[in-house]
């Protein structure tokens, strides 16, 4: 699948400014390891579709021996995305999942009524200096799929559509867009996509989803005249088509959104549900520490520790 992003209307010179609903520039949150960049939820932003996470994890260097070490942790009411532009993950559940993901690879854990995991850098990884970066995102389920048992699907680079044109390589990552889709199973209406630019390309975000946004992970991009820097996520208005151009470094930029949600959610720690009555019991549970007896086990393979309610 292709298209001519001349031939796309809405061209850089002729969006508004007022297309751009919400700027959003992440809050840095330091987690010990390494430092993220957190664009959702945002004060001015829940989510964009779907999506009610959105944190950059890195870039960060370690050492021969350092990592990422992400202690058993729970999550309800979600799906938690993991995509790499470098560095790895070993991750872990309490459904028994067992997968390293690498760069252009997905790994998309959906919790349900609830589920445990883990995620640290490999073995491999840490016989070397070695570098991490990529994006993480929490994806909130309908209402109807909220006491869902937890799934876990892992796809590789290669099961991921390509969407080529000139000076444009997208990789489709979750969802549907310009004719392609992923291969991931998903409960609303969803797309998300990894772009490069060459210098001044341009591209078009795709016109048939509600809610629409981007994160400018390196580079730049311009819109309406105006030049964004990497580290900024845009929410564009509903129905206007809109395409962006890359700057002179060139970008790149996940595309994301999808269908808006029947209402907010709550949001707390690790837990996101639609009603407030569900985190109490989430929270409950978790602190029982009664694992395997109720929401609640530790990964097969890394029980023996896990990060407590805070």
């Amino acid at each position: 699948m292709s298209w001519n992003p001349a031939l796309a209307p809405g061209c850089p010179d002729e969006i508004g400014a007022d297309a751009i609903e919400t700027l959003i520039i992440p809050r840095a949150r330091d987690l010990g390891d390494f430092e993220v960049r957190r664009a959702l939820p945002a004060p001015k932003r829940q989510m964009v579709g779907p999506f009610i996470f959105f944190d950059q994890a890195g870039p960060a260097e370690f050492l021969t021996g350092q990592g990422v070490d992400v202690r058993p942790h729970p999550h309800i009411g979600l799906g938690t995305v993991t995509y790499l532009y470098r560095g790895d993950f070993h991750h872990r559940d309490s459904i028994g999942s067992d997968q390293i993901i690498t760069p252009g690879a997905l790994n998309w854990m959906v919790a349900g009524k609830g589920v445990s995991h883990s995620e640290r850098t490999s073995t491999t990884a840490r016989t070397g200096p070695h570098s991490l970066f990529g994006i993480q995102t929490w994806i909130a389920l309908p209402e109807d799929r909220e006491e869902m048992d937890p799934i876990f699907e892992h796809h590789g680079q290669d099961a991921l559509p390509e969407i080529r044109d000139e000076g444009i390589e997208a990789r489709l990552i979750l969802g549907r867009a310009y004719g392609e889709t992923a291969p991931a199973t998903l409960y609303t209406d969803t797309f998300y996509l990894d772009v490069t630019l060459n210098p001044r390309a341009r591209f078009p975000l795709p016109s048939d989803h509600e809610d629409r946004g981007l994160y400018i992970t390196e580079g730049s991009v311009r819109i309406a005249g105006q030049e964004f820097e990497a580290g900024q996520m845009m929410v564009f208005r509903p129905g206007d088509e809109i395409t962006v151009q890359a700057g002179d470094r060139g970008a790149r930029l996940m595309a994301l959104g999808g269908a808006t949600m029947n209402g907010p959610r709550h949001i707390w720690w690790n837990f996101v549900a639609s009603s407030r009555e569900r985190i109490e019991e989430a929270k409950r549970q978790w602190r029982a520490e009664q694992w395997g007896q109720g929401l609640f086990d530790l990964p097969t393979g890394d029980r023996n520790e896990h990060i407590p309610l805070p």
